[in-house]
């Protein structure tokens, strides 16, 4: 952590940043303030050269205004329609210049400390680095008995259905190399809560490495969260990503074959 670095990040534009952090918002004016601060004093002193996008998905309450009064120099607010926190982070992963791209939630679930253990699983060659609830070694603090049976419910279902092998597909914290994460999103059809098994069963279909790295996480007690309606929802996106994604897509390149 260095306050001194922090100070020079919010002052001082970078002309080339390594890694972008995407943060989705909608109406999130009550908690968005604390986690740039813990994000822009965390990440700021790690020493890679960095900025941050607010992805704000219509809000209604000035989360966006909110958000641009702070006047960091290497902070920056998308303001567009609602259409989804898949949509949301598909602005900004378009807008990110990083050559990593990292996108998290709004409510910090998943500290932001964490952030360097999935730097280092991508730099040591996968392609994306996920955050994981479900990995050997993860902790969860929080978390309601009844989601927490929904959610292990959900993990074999998916499994068995997509052929998606991570255990934990919906933790918000995910880090992909820049130009593997434009390629997904360019492709993604899915604008909601399922965009993120949509995004990893495509890198399934690719071929590409992923890593689950065990994180932190506890359960806001705010949480936009519904288990059984959210569950339902996602049961039946998963049942469309074949129909969606059923004709390979000729692509202008691979991203496998990109060197690191």
């Amino acid at each position: 952590m260095s306050y001194p670095a922090f100070e020079q990040w919010r002052a001082q534009t970078l002309d080339r940043v390594t890694l972008s952090i995407v943060i989705p918002a909608y109406n999130e004016s009550e908690r968005i303030l604390p986690t740039l601060a813990a994000f822009a004093i965390s990440v700021s002193g790690d020493g890679e050269p960095w900025e941050l996008i607010v992805s704000d998905d219509g809000s209604r309450d000035g989360t966006a205004d909110l958000v641009e009064s702070l006047g960091w120099a290497n902070l920056r607010v998308i303001r567009h329609a609602n259409t989804g926190k898949g949509g949301a982070v598909r602005r900004g992963v378009q807008a990110a210049r990083g050559e990593l791209i990292l996108f998290a939630d709004a409510d910090n679930s998943t500290p932001i400390e964490e952030l360097p253990r999935l730097i280092a699983a991508v730099r040591s060659g996968s392609h994306i680095a996920i955050g994981s609830r479900a990995a050997e070694g993860a902790e969860e603090t929080g978390k309601s008995p009844v989601r927490r049976a929904v959610s292990g419910a959900l993990r074999r279902v998916t499994r068995a259905v997509t052929g998606v092998k991570a255990e934990d597909t919906q933790c918000g914290f995910k880090l992909l190399r820049g130009e593997v994460a434009r390629d997904l999103f360019r492709r993604g059809k899915l604008d909601g809560f399922s965009f993120d098994l949509e995004l990893l069963y495509l890198a399934a279909r690719d071929g590409l490495r992923v890593t689950e790295v065990p994180v932190r996480w506890v359960d806001a007690p705010d949480s936009k969260v519904d288990p059984l309606r959210d569950s339902v929802k996602f049961l039946k996106d998963m049942l469309t990503l074949r129909r969606l994604h059923a004709r390979p897509e000729r692509r202008p390149e691979d991203p496998c074959t990109s060197p690191w």
